[in-house]
């Protein structure tokens, strides 16, 4: 029988303390403490110009040819806007841009895809020799003639493939996409090759389901280079229609450029003459929107877990 003092004395007696972790050491906390620094430096730094932008794309002229304009916009005016969307052909620049996009990123993201996963198979013959060649392409190139050369005389020029098929595999991307392919667990592999699944099967079903983030950061990667891209059209395409919208806006500011030189007017609705700036930071403005409007949509794959739950040791 449990005496009355041994009771007492279990009731009185404090619960056992939580096990806690290490604690961090004084160089850690000053790494943290660097490290938000730096961190928050590298958002102002990127952030600030950006704002800067748009700040002078809302802003009266006259504040912007005396330097007035910084982060907040001075004499609302929405006149360089009502200049760039005012035009029909904006709209249909915008589109080609939109469809060249998606159909050289599609292209772009399954040629890499493929290339990779080949790339990733150890016991590939000729393997290294397949590497060796995707690398040496990061150095040499053919030229610019001889490539245009090759774009005309395959019938490519004016077609949507003059855009997409000279520069479908980024080689950076590619060996990104390899060494993460390599990553993978081959008791995956083998364990579909068990159950039935051929090669292409592996990749449709097993490889790609648990490559969701990288292929994400490649369709991003592509999506904003063939976006941005305005030097390949400039060089293929030779009519109006197929021009696509950076093409446009690059003609609008040497235009909005001669017309601030020589005081006239820009455009059929620019009755008021506007600042070369004024029109670089709208057109600046209106290529990056659709970029962030797509961003957030494929950010939440980069830090979900690539590989949680695929192997049960």
């Amino acid at each position: 029988m449990v005496s009355t003092q041994a009771r007492a004395q279990a009731r009185t007696r404090k619960p056992a303390a939580r096990p806690r972790g290490p604690r961090p050491t004084r160089g850690y906390r000053v790494f943290q403490v660097v490290n938000a620094l730096v961190l928050t430096g590298v958002v102002v730094v990127t952030l600030y110009p950006f704002l800067t932008i748009v700040a002078r794309s809302l802003s009266d002229n006259a504040y912007i040819v005396a330097g007035e304009v910084n982060l907040v916009p001075r004499g609302f005016n929405l006149t360089a806007y009502r200049v760039v969307t005012s035009d029909p052909t904006f709209w249909v620049s915008y589109r080609n841009t939109v469809f060249y996009t998606v159909v050289a990123t599609l292209v772009s993201v399954v040629l890499t895809t493929c290339y990779a996963y080949v790339l990733s198979k150890r016991h590939l013959r000729g393997r290294t020799a397949l590497v060796g060649i995707a690398v040496f392409t990061m150095f040499f190139t053919g030229g610019l003639i001889p490539n245009y050369v090759l774009v005309t005389s395959l019938g490519l020029k004016n077609t949507v493939w003059a855009i997409a098929l000279p520069n479908a595999i980024n080689v950076f991307n590619l060996l990104v996409m390899k060494a993460f392919f390599e990553s993978l667990p081959v008791e995956l592999e083998e364990a579909a090759a068990v159950d039935g699944l051929n090669t292409y099967g592996t990749l449709l079903r097993i490889v790609l389901p648990l490559s969701k983030a990288m292929v994400a950061t490649m369709v991003l990667f592509y999506a904003v280079s063939f976006w941005n891209s305005w030097f390949a059209a400039f060089l293929y395409m030779d009519r109006q229609d197929l021009l696509p919208v950076t093409v446009y806006l690059r003609n609008l500011i040497a235009g909005a450029t001669d017309a601030t030189q020589t005081g006239g007017g820009l455009g059929s609705a620019g009755d008021v003459v506007q600042s070369a700036a004024t029109i670089q930071s709208v057109t600046i403005v209106l290529t990056i929107l659709p970029i962030l409007a797509v961003y957030p949509f494929i950010q939440r794959y980069f830090v979900s877990g690539i590989m949680l739950g695929a192997v049960k040791g």
